[in-house]
């Protein structure tokens, strides 16, 4: 941005210097041409009142010494015509055969006085053509006509142009350095709220207050932008702290309620038969899954509200420990856990939450696994990174599916009749997310589902 700014502004400071040094270079170069016009108008009305008496007598000759020492002084070629415009005496280089000299002659010829020529410019390779008529008693009696060079004229004209250009370059330097104080004064405040913006969201995530902007300098606007952005933000992260609070407090307080009802609902065995042990048994095992729910919940105002900061973490010590540990619960399903890749090292993750990544994964995973199949982890590091994906043999998703299975609640209404809350993947993301990892899910050939983890590598 401050590089945009910056060129908005010397475009300006360009178009200023363009739309001044233009005019001030015609201007200049005007000037030189009407002190050339005047110096050599006089000169060809000197000649033109010289030539009367020579005229009237028949003696044009008379004339040649003095035009031949003018064009030795000045390189001007100088001629004087007669009335039906043939040369009577002048240069013997003097050619009239130019449109531009023929119609100044003709102009002469017919009684009127030279005009200011058209601006030359100094790439032009042009000569000032000037003929006056030359009078007797109000008679046109000839015309004299000079050719005057204009190299020296173009070349100051040429000169004043380079001043005028390194003037103006000179302040377009001059500006830039005026400017960049200026812009960074502009910017600083928008830098700092970008800065704040994006630790906004990770200083909200884990549970830590928003640092503020403050708006000590920069414009009265953007200062006041930066007040608005502080108070937005403290807002934001008292509604997020409220509700994760809120989250944690409800799913703690009914745990009191819950097992008081498990144990009434125990209490009626033996005392219960027919159809409304069936409803009995019913009872149980809603209470066990809305009790497996709070314990969800729990974990994710955790995983949310968390303002410890991440570790190191030994990623192979912590997938063995838990493969170890879900080992009987996959024998119980006849399920096998195999461990593939390589080793994962040292990565960037909350206190425990590598462990509650792979609890959350593998109980999804042995859910869905049909008996006698496989639930494969694999840990590869590359890029910066460390992969830990866990895949399973069940049905996997739908294609269009993948972008929600991370949202809180969600299940496929292919797996309604599953156990569960649909909290795991999402308490998954939100742990990764804490440390800048990435959760991403696949559907790899063969069937199943293929859930893929990303934590910053060590």
């Amino acid at each position: 941005m401050r590089s945009r700014l910056l060129g908005i502004v010397l475009a300006l400071v360009v178009l200023v210097l363009v739309g001044m040094g233009v005019p001030l270079g015609r201007g200049v170069a005007a000037t030189e041409q009407q002190e050339m016009f005047l110096d050599r108008l006089t000169d060809t009305s000197r000649f033109a009142s010289v030539a009367q008496q020579p005229i009237i007598h028949g003696r044009p000759d008379l004339l040649e010494p003095s035009l031949e020492r003018y064009e030795q002084l000045y390189g001007i070629q100088v001629g004087l015509l007669g009335p039906d415009g043939r040369v009577l005496v002048g240069s013997s280089e003097l050619d009239l055969s130019p449109a531009p000299v023929r119609d100044a002659v003709d102009q002469a010829l017919a009684g009127r006085l030279p005009a200011t020529p058209e601006l030359f410019m100094p790439w032009e390779d042009a000569l000032l053509v000037l003929a006056e008529p030359v009078l007797v008693d109000g008679e046109v009696r000839g015309a004299v006509v000079t050719l005057s060079p204009t190299a020296k004229t173009r070349a100051e004209v040429a000169l004043w142009w380079l001043v005028i250009t390194l003037g103006g370059l000179f302040a377009l330097v001059l500006a830039v350095f005026a400017a960049l104080p200026l812009v960074r004064w502009t910017l600083r405040p928008v830098r700092r709220l970008d800065d704040a913006t994006g630790a906004l969201l990770a200083a909200v995530q884990s549970g830590r207050a928003v640092e503020p902007v403050g708006s000590s300098d920069g414009p009265p606007e953007l200062r006041q932008l930066s007040r608005s952005f502080d108070q937005m933000a403290a807002n934001v992260g008292d509604v997020l702290a409220a509700q994760r609070a809120f989250v944690a407090d409800a799913s703690h307080q009914l745990r009191n309620p819950l097992t008081a009802l498990k144990l009434r609902l125990s209490n009626l065995e033996g005392h219960v038969s027919g159809e409304a042990r069936e409803h009995q048994l019913a009872a149980l095992a809603e209470a066990d899954r809305l009790n497996r729910i709070l314990d969800e919940l729990l974990s994710m105002a955790r995983a949310e509200s968390s303002s410890v900061d991440p570790v190191p973490v030994d990623l192979d010590r912590a997938v063995a420990g838990r493969l170890s540990a879900w080992t009987p619960a996959a024998a119980s399903r006849d399920v096998h856990l195999v461990l593939d890749g390589e080793p994962g090292g040292q990565v960037l993750a909350p206190p425990r939450g590598v462990e509650a990544v792979l609890d959350a994964l593998l109980d999804n995973a042995l859910k869905f696994t049909a008996e006698g199949s496989l639930v494969r982890v694999d840990v590869r590091r590359l890029d910066g990174v460390v992969r830990l994906s866990v895949r399973d043999g069940g049905p996997g998703l739908a294609e269009d599916e993948l972008e929600r299975a991370t949202d809180r609640f969600w299940r496929s209404p292919l797996h309604q009749n599953v156990p569960g809350s649909g909290l795991g993947l999402s308490i998954v993301r939100r742990i990764v997310e804490r440390v800048g990892g990435a959760v991403r899910l696949e559907l790899p050939e063969g069937g199943g589902l293929r859930v893929v983890v990303e934590f910053p590598a060590l």
